[in-house]
């Protein structure tokens, strides 16, 4: 465990001792969030929602760039209308809340709290779409949403979670389909470019795909235990929703037609994901481009003349081009460091009365601890390169992860080895039937992840009845 001295930052548990109390010890002690008297629930503290806010305004850009509006629907659904929809509404029963009555009085019908938004799409979408100019309709909105979820981990599964929804119509299969393909390709720039978080794209199996969509798409990342996480879908709803509610247009020659529909979703559970792939037993490490403060300045002898004044001065000359901040209380250094350490802030920029003398400051890496001694006069481009550096460094390493907990199995037997001596990724055919998906999950407790755009032949047979395989895909234990 991480040891420091009194009054500084507590332990933490090792991750190899101890992963998932690793995992609570880092959201807790980096101030991301904290838990509210509701089981289940948590309070996203200003770090946390700081965090949630880069996040969100990278995605909000990648979206709009594609010719998409945000809209907000209500909170509530009654359930006559969620009942329109049968195989979705049976996908979610088991997580909806309900609101049963109105201060004192009983509702005449329950009022079931949004667990996605589709129906209230649909009915909104039934009365403005008419003719096939009102097509391709293209809204996302930005909410929270409420899943009764069983057992809960902050960001990873939360009874209440924020997200974005993407809900999109078009004129046919094939728009609605390249629809399906643009969104996921958005999410993975988002995970790979901004997060540093390499993932695999494919398609969900019929087992796993979204409640009431034609098929499902996904992006699979894997975590620093071994486990997968699924950390955006986009789904390609057919025209069984527009069926359902009447949303139709008229097209060219005047003849009514169904439009076909999309979905896409990205939550809060992505900072699970960072956390997971980038911490380390220090604590939490943020990619550069979603990090609140990108580098902290610490003044050493701040008592001394000067020093506290130089140390604001250069954080007004940095403000102009980063997120930099000042710890300018009278906490120890060593605290300080230890602080923004355990916060993930990608450099720390140390300056003194020396420093001052011979016209530098120091300049500390959070991935790899490196000191650099940086000339006041290279301060600004010296930043902006380390801080391109450390967010390709934290994608190698992640990627590099991967690569060395991804392995193959042949026989069944190797699959159950694999899966205990080295938990990640493990690519495996199988011969399409929902049985032996069924099968590998209740003895291993693995899942298929994805089947992925780029297949492989790795074998003919099915890892688990070894009859003729249909596809390669890749599995693994979830969260």
């Amino acid at each position: 465990m991480m040891k420091m001295g009194k009054g500084f930052v507590q332990d933490v548990t090792a991750m190899e001792e101890d992963f998932a109390q690793w995992y609570t010890d880092v959201v807790k002690k980096a101030d991301l969030i904290d838990y509210s008297s509701v089981r289940g629930s948590m309070i996203i503290r200003p770090y946390g929602y700081a965090i949630w806010e880069n996040i969100k305004n990278e995605l909000d850009s990648m979206i709009k760039e594609t010719g998409h509006e945000n809209v907000y629907m209500p909170l509530f659904i009654p359930e006559s209308l969620l009942q329109r929809e049968k195989d979705h509404i049976e996908g979610f029963a088991p997580e909806v809340a309900w609101v049963t009555h109105g201060g004192e009085e009983e509702l005449t019908e329950r009022l079931c709290v949004r667990p996605t938004s589709e129906i209230l799409f649909c009915e909104h979408y039934k009365n403005i779409i008419h003719s096939y100019r009102d097509l391709p309709k293209l809204y996302n909105q930005w909410a929270n949403v409420v899943r009764w979820e069983k057992t809960t981990r902050p960001f990873l599964r939360t009874l209440e979670f924020l997200w974005q929804e993407g809900h999109t119509c078009h004129v046919d299969a094939e728009d609605a389909q390249e629809e399906t393909t643009r969104m996921l390709n958005v999410y993975a720039s988002l995970c790979e470019d901004i997060l540093a978080i390499p993932v695999i794209k494919g398609k969900k199996t019929e087992k796993e795909k979204f409640a009431g969509a034609d098929f499902t798409y996904t992006i699979e990342s894997l975590m620093h235990d071994g486990k997968a996480l699924q950390s955006g879908t986009s789904h390609y709803l057919g025209d069984g929703f527009a069926k359902a509610f009447g949303i139709q247009y008229s097209d060219q020659n005047g003849d009514l037609q169904y439009v076909h529909q999309t979905s896409w979703g990205l939550t809060t559970r992505i900072i699970g994901a960072m956390i997971m792939v980038h911490g380390d037993n220090r604590g939490l490490v943020v990619p550069p481009k979603v990090a609140p403060t990108q580098v902290m300045i610490v003044p050493i002898a701040q008592h001394k003349e000067g020093v506290l004044d130089f140390a604001y001065d250069l954080k007004d000359q940095l403000s102009a081009s980063i997120r930099v901040g000042i710890d300018a209380s009278d906490k120890k250094p060593g605290w300080k460091f230890n602080e923004y350490e355990m916060k993930g802030i990608p450099l720390r920029l140390e300056v003194g009365p020396k420093d001052i003398e011979k016209e530098q400051v120091v300049l500390v890496r959070r991935d790899t601890g490196e000191k650099l001694f940086t000339p006041l006069k290279d301060l600004e481009g010296t930043i902006a390169q380390l801080l391109d550096e450390i967010q390709d460094n934290l994608l190698r390493k992640a990627q590099q992860l991967r690569e060395d907990r991804t392995s193959v199995a042949l026989t069944f037997s190797e699959f159950e080895g694999q899966l205990e001596n080295q938990p990640g990724f493990i690519k495996a055919m199988w011969c399409g039937k929902t049985s032996c998906e069924e099968q590998i999950k209740e003895k291993t407790s693995a899942t298929s992840r994805c089947i992925p755009f780029e297949q492989e032949s790795i074998s003919e047979e099915c890892i688990c009845c070894g009859e003729k395989a249909e596809h390669m895909v890749y599995w693994a234990k979830a969260y």
